[in-house]
Order: C-alpha cells, then sequence, then structure tokens
C-alpha cells in the first residue's frame, strides 16, 4: 500500500477502534504503530516512534502547568468555592426572569476561570483544552488565554439572554417552581458581609492566576504554582482541607494528568504517523484542487468536530483532528490561535448534539 493508503487506511481504523469502545489512547496509539510499521517494513521505526513520544513529546517545561491547574482546581472543588459563588450569583439574579438558570451560567463562568469545566470552561481560562492545543500547535498558552476570554464572556451572556428570554416568553419551555417558593426564596437574603465572604476567595485567586500571567508576573507554569498554592492556603482557612481531602485531590489529580499526558503521548505518535504517511499534504493538495476555500475546509472541519463530539471528550477531539487538519489550513494564513477557539467551541458543541450528547449525560 501507498502512503496516503496506509493513513487513510489509519484514520478510519482509528475512529471504528475508539467508536468500539477502545481507549482512546491506545486506538491513537496501536493504529500509529501498525501504520509506521506498515510504511517502514520493520519493527525499528515504530519502537523508537513509541520512545520519541513517551519522552520528548512531555518533557517540555510547559506540561508541568497541566497538574498544576488540575490541582487547583480540584482544591476550589472540595473547598466548596462553586457552591460559594453559586448562592452568591443566585442571590444577586433570584427576582430576574430565569433567575435560576442565570446564575447557573453566572457561576459556571466564575467557577470555570479555575476549574476549566465544560462547557463556557473550555473557553475561560485557564483552560486544560487551550493549554493542550498550544502545546500540540506550538503557539503561546498566554495568547490562547487571551483569545478565549472574549469568546467566553460572550458564550454566557448569550446564554443568560436566551435563559431571561425563554423565561419570559416561552414559560411552559423553561419549567420553574410554585409562586410560593419563589417567594421563600427571594426571603432567603444574605448580608453583604456574607456575599463577600463567600465570592472574595475565588475572585482573589481569579486576580492572582489571571492578573500574574497578564502582568507578566508569572509564566503560565509559575501561575499554575501560585494558584494551587493560594487554593490550598484558601481551603486550610476555610477549614475544608485535612489529610484526607488532600490525599483524594492527589490520587484525582494523578488520575486525570495520567490519562491527559497519554493522550498526548498517543496523538505524537499519530501526528508523526501521519507526517510519514503524507496524508495532509494530499488532503492539503485536494482541498485546494477541490477549490472550496478556507470557508468551505472550516464548514467540513467543524461539521467533523460536532459529529466527532457525539462519542468523544474534547481533548480526544483536539488530538485526533488537529494534526490532520493543521497542514491544510496554514497555507491559507489562518491565524492559529484563532483555529484554537474555533477548534474548541466546535468540539463543545458536539458534546450537547444527539444522539449521545456527553455532557448532557454528565448533568442526568
Amino acid at each position: 500500500m501507498t502512503g496516503i493508503e496506509v493513513g487513510l487506511f489509519s484514520v478510519v481504523a482509528i475512529l471504528i477502534l475508539i467508536y468500539s469502545g477502545m481507549y482512546v489512547p491506545v486506538a491513537l496509539g496501536l493504529t500509529s504503530f501498525v501504520a509506521v510499521w506498515f510504511l517502514r517494513g520493520g519493527l525499528e521505526a515504530p519502537t523508537y516512534l513509541v520512545t520519541l513520544a513517551a519522552s520528548n513529546s512531555l518533557e517540555d517545561y510547559i506540561f508541568g502547568v497541566i497538574p498544576l491547574f488540575v490541582v487547583m482546581g480540584l482544591v476550589v472543588s472540595y473547598a466548596g468555592m462553586g457552591r460559594d459563588i453559586f448562592q452568591v450569583a443566585n442571590q444577586l439574579f433570584r427576582r430576574v426572569p430565569g433567575g435560576l438558570g442565570v446564575a447557573t451560567v453566572t457561576a459556571n463562568a466564575a467557577f470555570a476561570a479555575i476549574a476549566g469545566s465544560s462547557v463556557l470552561g473550555m473557553l475561560i481560562p485557564p483552560s486544560v483544552m487551550l493549554i493542550i492545543y498550544a502545546i500540540i500547535t506550538e503557539q503561546s498558552v498566554a495568547a490562547m488565554f487571551k483569545a478565549g476570554i472574549i469568546p467566553g464572556i460572550m458564550l454566557a451572556l448569550a446564554y443568560i439572554v436566551a435563559i431571561v428570554v425563554m423565561a419570559t416568553f416561552f414559560k411552559k419551555y423553561v419549567g420553574g417552581q410554585e409562586q410560593q417558593d419563589i417567594e421563600a426564596a427571594a426571603q432567603e437574603n444574605f448580608s453583604k458581609r456574607q456575599l463577600f465572604s463567600k465570592s472574595a476567595p475565588l475572585v482573589l485567586l481569579i486576580l492572582l492566576v489571571l492578573g500574574g500571567i497578564y502582568g507578566g508576573v508569572f509564566t503560565p507554569t509559575e501561575a499554575g504554582a501560585v494558584g494551587a498554592l493560594g487554593a490550598l492556603i484558601i481551603a486550610f482557612l476555610k477549614r475544608k482541607l485535612d489529610r484526607t481531602v488532600l490525599w483524594k485531590v492527589l490520587v484525582e489529580a494523578g488520575h486525570i494528568v495520567a490519562s491527559i499526558l497519554m493522550l498526548i503521548a498517543a496523538a505524537t505518535m499519530y501526528s508523526r504517523m501521519l507526517g510519514i504517511s503524507g496524508l495532509p499534504n494530499e488532503l492539503g493538495e485536494w482541498i485546494a484542487g477541490a477549490d472550496i476555500g478556507l470557508y468551505g475546509i472550516m464548514t467540513v472541519y467543524v461539521i467533523l468536530l460536532i459529529i466527532l463530539g457525539t462519542i468523544l471528550d474534547t481533548t480526544s477531539i483536539i488530538l485526533i483532528m488537529v494534526p490532520l487538519f493543521l497542514p491544510v489550513v496554514v497555507p491559507y494564513g489562518v491565524d492559529l490561535v484563532w483555529f484554537g477557539i474555533i477548534t474548541i467551541v466546535g468540539a463543545e458543541i458536539g458534546l450537547l448534539t444527539p444522539p449521545l450528547g456527553i455532557s448532557c449525560y454528565v448533568i442526568k
């Protein structure tokens, strides 16, 4: 088989294996290994590829940012700061139509600035997805963070407007509480001191981390370390941190980081296998010949992101699709930071899309 044929078969094989339930890093790594074996006619090249992916692809200093932000997000979660910011938002918006939904979006956006949870959290920095994209495309993490702020805020505002409109004009669709429950909730007032004490820790942590990055005081990796330390101090002062909680945080962080790093190593194998096969270059030439232009390419790309999002997590989608399409869009002079934001938004839409809609299952 030619390199192009091997590349095409490898992409199809990866999708089949993933949809059949195989762990994504295993599917990526196994298919890449076999494909390079076919292309080079021996085990030496694919074995070297595994070694290279497991060492060089993960030894960069910037990878330290991943465990640090994961630890920070977990500590914030265990300290109950997510619940606190929700209670504050719920108090502020309790008299707004659809106030509970507005409070949920507001709290999610604020909490995402530390934890990076789906859906808004993928855009609002510091987001692990933005970090992963920056690493595999060799872009600035700080630049990706800056690029995510405005789209993240715009998306949050769009959700809020949609909720208020539906709660005002389509009440049956939104549902809600009985009138007496609404009145009881409205009477449950927090004092200004209570609102401040609940919101101040998270606000200070956000200012510390993001202010340090954008102010040029910290690198993103250093900001992750400062943020993790700040979260530990806040949790200790709130008396939410003991030996048991700390152990849970470390174990959970270890599981999350190990899975992310395995994905990155496997994706590195996949990306290099594609380069050896010549498939991205061939795909770029075919698209140029089809003359569909940049908008046509991006339309196809976003559709594929949404389709994959029905079954895969955002990390896996980024690591599969970006290496395939990156060589295609580069000749058009596309800003890769902008391309990253489009990638993450498209993948996140997929997580809400039937027939599966993974985010919907999580909420359920």
